[in-house]
């Protein structure tokens, strides 16, 4: 497998980093979620103590998608209706608007209420600021929510091209060995 990609799929980089992306999202919801639904401050900032180190791994990969996206050459348009074109391109562009959204937003919510010195405490913490205080947490409740449906209908699209249409286009951001062929 190649490093960049082809006509007929991604590259190793590329698959690579949506696999991690899809990883550190899952563990972000997973911790976010948990973290705002948590009463505790000792747990809600072992949660945290997770989903800050993942937010700024989440940072790098998007960094690293964006600049390998407009570097590297992605594969032919799947033949297939027009509205799914354009619904799997707004999806894709959504994503990326919400995900860096979602990064900026924890960012400024950690950084305006200055929790980190809490979160990162030796021995854990008792007390944490409240969250909802300051105006960050609206947007990065509202854009985790746009998130989770976002994946659903991302991995429901993904679905779809395996079991019904088998077209062979999720086999496109899976790892390849020459001459591969899956569908």
């Amino acid at each position: 497998m190649t490093m960049k990609g082809d006509k007929q799929g991604y590259g190793t980089l590329a698959v690579t980093l949506h696999w991690v992306s899809a990883v550190l999202i899952i563990i972000l919801l997973i911790t976010g979620f948990n973290a705002a639904a948590h009463p505790e401050a000792a747990e809600k900032a072992a949660l945290l103590r997770v989903h800050i180190p993942a937010t700024i791994l989440m940072l790098l990969a998007t960094l690293a998608r964006l600049i390998w996206w407009a570097l590297d050459q992605r594969p032919e348009a799947v033949a297939g209706p027009k509205w799914q074109k354009i619904v799997s391109k707004a999806t894709h562009i959504a994503l990326y608007v919400v995900i860096i959204a979602m990064l900026g937003s924890g960012i400024a919510l950690v950084a305006l209420s200055g929790a980190a010195p809490d979160i990162f405490a030796p021995g854990g913490t008792t007390r944490l600021p409240n969250f909802d205080l300051f105006p960050p947490r609206i947007p990065h409740g509202i854009g985790a929510r746009l998130l989770v449906a976002l994946l659903i209908l991302h991995i429901a699209a993904a679905l779809y091209h395996i079991f019904l249409l088998r077209d062979g286009l999720f086999w496109r951001m899976w790892y390849r060995t020459s001459g591969d062929a899956r569908k």
